[in-house]
C-alpha cells in the first residue's frame, strides 16, 4: 500500500505533530508498505525545517492549499489517506476548511479523531458530520470516543475503530541511572510533561507539594515543556509566571523545577526514565486522549491522574491512581503514598508496563494497516431494496388513491393531481432501480389522469377528483399546477418510452404559460424543477430556459427579503416540502451557470439542516402542526412527515451534484434514517418488504395510515439515494461524477447568454 498521511508533523511542536511523525515512520516499517508520505499542516506564521517524509504542506488558512494538497494525493497515486484530526489546526470555522482537501479526495480516507465533543457546537457538528460521512473507517483512541460518535454523532459503529495510541516499545528501567545522568541523583521525581497549558492542572500538583514534602522531603516535582505556541502568541508566557509565582509564594523554589523547552525524543525518554511518579492532574474530564499519559504509562512508570476519559479507561484496570478534579489532598495522598512505598510503587510500575505492550508503535501501526486495508475495500453501505407492494395497491384504473385507512385504500377521499403526479415521477425513476415492468405499466395510467386534469378552457390543471370520476373543482392550487409541470418535465426527459415523452412535452409547454403569473414560491420551485429536466432535453425550446431564470431570479429576491443572520428562508415560516425551495436554486443554478443562484440554494439548505437536526443529532423534520405560527418563530416538532424527509434528500443530492461537501451525503443518510427508526420516537415508518409508509409522527405514536403522498416520498427518497450512492462510487472510484463537472470553477460570473 501506499498512504499518505495528513495532519501536523515534526519539528512543529505539538502532540499532533509527534504522534503524526511517529505514526508515519512505523507504518513506513511494514513489510506490505510501499510507500508512505505526510503532508503537513502549518500554523499562521509557522516556518518548519521537515524531514524527507513530508512531502507537502498546506498552510492552514489557504483554502486553495488544501485542494492542491488533495491534487498531489491524487496525482501521486496513494492507496489511502490518513487524516489526523483536531480542530485547532485546520483553518475556518471550526476546521471546516479541511472539508475542501477531503472533498477532492479520489482515494478512501481514513480519519484519527483526536478530540470527541459529546457536547460540539454547530459548526462543530457541522464539520464532524461531514468527516463521518466522508470517512470509510474512523479511528479513536478510547472506547468512551467510540460510544459517544454512536450516540451523540448517530455514527455507523461499524465504521469505528478503537486504537489505543502508540507508544514506544522499549525495556522497562530503573530510575536511578537516568536520575544521575540528568542531576536528580538521591531525589524522588514526580513529574509532568508535555506543552504547558491552563486544562493541564499543573497548579493543583503544586498546591499538593507541601503535603507530599512532609511525607518525603526528598521529592521534587519536574515540570517540563515548552508554553504551548498558541498559548503564547496570545499571552506570553503569563500562565508559566503564574506558576512560578505561586511556587515562590509556598516556598517551593527547590522542590520544583521548570525545564521550559520542548524536548526531542531520546531527551524526553530519559526524563521519563528518571521519574517515579508521573502525574496528569488535567481539570476536566472531556480530555479523550493523552500521548503523554500513554508514553509514561507505556515506559512502565507509576501514573497519578485526574479521572478525565482517556485515565479512566487507561488505569481502570488498577495500573495507576485516580484522584478527583482540583482536590490537591487527594493528589498529595495519593502521590505521597507512592513515593513512600517502593514495593506498592514498583509494582504499579511492573504492571502497567506489561498492560501496554499491545500499544507499541509496532502493533499500533499493524492495526492502522489492517484499517487502511478495510478502507481500501470500502464501498457506499447497502440500501434497502426497494419494494413497490403498497404502490401498486393503492392504484386503479383512474389513477394513485389519494388516502389509505392502515394499509387499505380509501375510496371515500377520491384521487389528486399531486399524488398522480408523484406516480408518474415515480415511475420515470423506479425503472432504473429493478422495476422497468411495472414502471411502464403504471406511467401511462398516471400520464392518462394528469392529462384528464388539463382544462383547456382556462389553462389550468385541476387536482381532485371523487371516486365517481367527477372533478371537485375547475382548477386546483398554484402548488398543485407546479407539482404537474414537474411531473411532465421529468417524463419529457424520460428515454424509456419516447411517445410518453413526446405527449408529456407538449403538454408541459401548454401547463407554462400561466405560470409567470403565480405568486406561490413553491409553485416556481416545482416548476423550476421540471424545467431543469425538460431543458436539457429540449435545448431548443428558448420560453422555457427564459422562464427558469425569471422564476429563479424571484426565488433568490424572496429569499433576500427575508433573510437575516438568524433567519436564512424565502418566507416568514418554515411549512410544506420546504427542501424543494433550495433544490429549485440549486439544480437551476448548475443548468443555466449562474453561481449566485446555486449560493443561494446552498445557503438556505444549510440553514434548513440545522433548523431540521434534533439536538440528540438525528432527523427531525418541520412539523406540519408549525405551518402557520407567527414570523420566525421556532418551527413546531410535530405531526412530522415523510415528504419533508424525501425533499431533503433530493436537495441533498442536488447540492452534492455541484458542491463535493461531504455533509450532503451525511444529510441525506440522515433523512432517509428519519424513515427507518432515527428519529424523535425511534419507530420505523417504512415496512421495507412492502414499501408502504406511515403517513407521520405524532407526538406520542405513528400514524398508521399509509397513504399515497407517503409511498411515494419513500420511493423518491430511495430512489435519489441510489442516485447519490452510484455518484459516491463513481468519486471513489476516480471517475468524473457529476459534481465535478460542476465545480464552482465551471460557473461563469454572470448569467448565461
Amino acid at each position: 500500500m501506499r498512504i499518505a498521511f495528513v495532519g501536523n508533523a515534526l519539528p512543529r511542536r505539538c502532540g499532533i505533530a509527534t504522534f503524526t511523525t511517529d505514526l508515519e515512520l512505523a507504518v513506513r516499517h511494514l513489510d506490505d508498505v510501499a510507500q508512505t508520505a505526510i503532508i503537513a499542516m502549518c500554523d499562521p506564521g509557522g516556518s518548519y525545517v521537515y524531514g524527507p517524509h513530508v512531502r507537502w504542506s498546506i498552510d492552514q488558512d489557504d483554502a486553495e492549499g488544501y485542494r492542491a494538497a488533495a491534487a498531489f494525493i491524487n496525482a501521486q497515486g496513494f492507496d489511502v489517506v490518513c487524516l489526523q484530526h483536531e480542530f485547532g489546526i485546520f483553518g475556518g470555522p471550526a476546521g471546516d476548511a479541511v472539508l475542501g482537501l477531503i472533498a477532492a479526495l479520489h482515494v478512501p480516507l481514513v480519519t484519527t479523531l483526536h478530540t470527541v465533543l459529546d457536547r460540539p457546537d454547530q459548526d462543530q457538528r457541522r464539520v464532524i458530520d461531514a468527516i463521518l460521512a466522508a470517512s470509510a473507517k474512523v479511528v479513536v483512541m478510547a472506547r468512551k470516543a467510540r460510544a459517544i460518535l454512536i450516540d451523540v454523532y448517530g455514527a455507523d459503529p461499524d465504521t469505528i475503530m478503537v486504537i489505543p495510541h502508540g507508544i514506544p516499545d522499549l525495556p522497562l528501567v530503573p530510575s536511578a541511572p537516568a536520575k544521575q545522568a540528568l542531576g536528580f541523583a538521591g531525589a524522588r521525581v514526580i513529574l509532568t510533561f508535555g506543552l504547558i497549558s491552563p486544562n493541564k492542572g499543573i497548579e493543583t500538583m503544586i498546591e499538593a507539594m507541601p503535603a507530599v514534602l512532609a511525607d518525603a522531603p526528598d521529592a521534587v516535582y519536574v515540570v517540563m515543556g515548552a508554553t504551548h505556541p498558541a498559548l503564547l502568541r496570545r499571552d506570553g508566557e503569563a500562565y508559566r509566571d503564574s506558576l512560578k509565582a505561586r511556587v515562590h509564594a509556598l516556598g517551593l523554589d527547590a522542590q520544583v523545577v521548570f525545564i521550559n523547552r520542548f524536548v526531542d525524543r531520546p531527551e524526553l525518554l530519559e526524563h521519563i526514565a528518571m521519574c517515579d511518579v508521573y502525574v496528569t492532574p488535567y481539570l476536566v474530564e472531556t480530555q479523550m486522549t493523552s500521548g503523554t499519559l500513554a508514553w509514561s504509562h507505556g515506559l512502565g512508570r507509576p501514573v497519578v491522574s485526574t479521572p478525565y476519559w482517556h485515565a479512566v479507561e487507561l488505569l481502570v484496570d488498577g495500573s495507576g491512581v485516580l484522584v478527583p478534579f482540583r482536590d490537591p489532598a487527594a493528589l498529595a495522598a495519593a502521590v505521597g503514598g507512592l513515593l513512600t512505598d517502593d514495593r506498592a510503587r514498583l509494582a504499579m510500575g511492573r504492571k502497567a508496563y506489561g498492560a501496554s505492550r499491545a500499544m507499541t508503535w509496532a502493533r499500533t501501526a499493524q492495526r492502522y494497516r489492517d484499517c487502511f486495508r478495510e478502507a481500501c475495500n470500502h464501498t457506499v453501505p447497502d440500501l434497502p431494496a426497494m419494494a413497490i407492494d403498497h404502490f401498486v395497491a393503492m392504484t386503479d384504473d383512474t389513477g394513485l388513491f389519494q388516502h389509505a385507512i392502515y394499509s387499505v385504500p380509501d375510496r371515500l377521499h377520491g384521487y389528486c393531481i399531486d399524488d398522480n403526479a408523484r406516480a408518474l415521477i415515480a415511475c420515470c425513476r423506479i425503472g432504473g432501480d429493478g422495476h422497468d415492468g411495472h414502471a411502464r405499466a403504471l406511467a401511462p395510467r398516471f400520464a392518462a389522469f394528469v392529462q384528464h386534469a388539463w382544462n383547456p378552457d382556462i389553462g389550468l390543471f385541476r387536482n381532485f377528483m371523487g371516486f365517481d370520476r367527477r372533478w371537485l373543482e375547475p382548477a386546483g392550487s398554484q402548488d398543485s399546477h407546479g407539482r404537474a409541470l414537474w411531473a411532465l418535465g421529468v417524463c419529457a426527459a424520460w428515454q424509456d418510452d419516447p411517445l410518453l415523452a413526446q405527449w408529456a412535452s407538449g403538454l408541459f409547454v401548454q401547463g407554462l404559460d400561466q405560470v409567470p403569473a403565480f405568486t406561490s414560491p413553491r409553485a416556481w420551485a416545482f416548476a423550476l424543477i421540471g424545467l431543469a429536466a425538460f431543458g436539457p432535453a429540449h435545448p431548443q425550446h428558448r420560453e422555457a430556459a427564459r422562464l427558469r431564470l425569471v422564476l429563479a431570479e424571484r426565488l433568490a429576491d424572496q429569499l433576500a427579503l427575508y433573510a437575516r443572520s438568524d433567519w436564512v428562508w424565502f418566507e416568514d415560516r418554515l411549512s410544506y416540502d420546504n427542501a424543494r425551495l433550495c433544490e429549485a436554486l440549486i439544480v437551476t443554478g448548475a443548468g443555466l451557470g449562474v453561481r449566485h443562484l446555486v449560493d443561494a440554494g446552498l445557503r438556505a439548505l444549510r440553514w434548513l439542516i440545522a433548523m431540521q437536526t434534533a439536538p440528540s443529532g438525528h432527523f427531525r423534520p418541520v412539523g406540519s402542526e408549525g405551518f402557520l405560527t407567527g414570523t420566525r418563530q421556532p418551527p413546531a416538532h410535530f405531526d412530522q412527515q415523510p415528504v419533508e424527509a424525501c425533499a431533503t434528500i433530493a436537495a441533498c443530492l442536488a447540492a452534492f451534484a455541484t458542491d463535493p461537501d461531504p455533509l450532503w451525503p451525511a444529510e441525506a443518510r440522515r433523512a432517509l434514517a428519519w424513515f427507518t427508526g432515527a428519529n424523535d420516537l425511534g419507530i420505523p415508518l417504512v415496512d421495507i418488504a412492502t414499501g408502504s409508509c406511515r403517513d407521520g409522527l405524532h407526538p406520542d405514536r405513528a400514524n398508521e395510515n399509509r397513504g399515497a403522498e407517503s409511498v411515494l416520498s419513500w420511493l423518491l427518497a430511495l430512489s435519489d439515494m441510489r442516485r447519490l450512492a452510484q455518484m459516491q462510487a463513481q468519486a471513489r472510484a476516480g471517475a468524473t461524477p457529476l459534481r465535478q463537472a460542476r465545480s464552482a470553477a465551471s460557473f461563469p460570473l454572470h448569467p448565461a447568454e
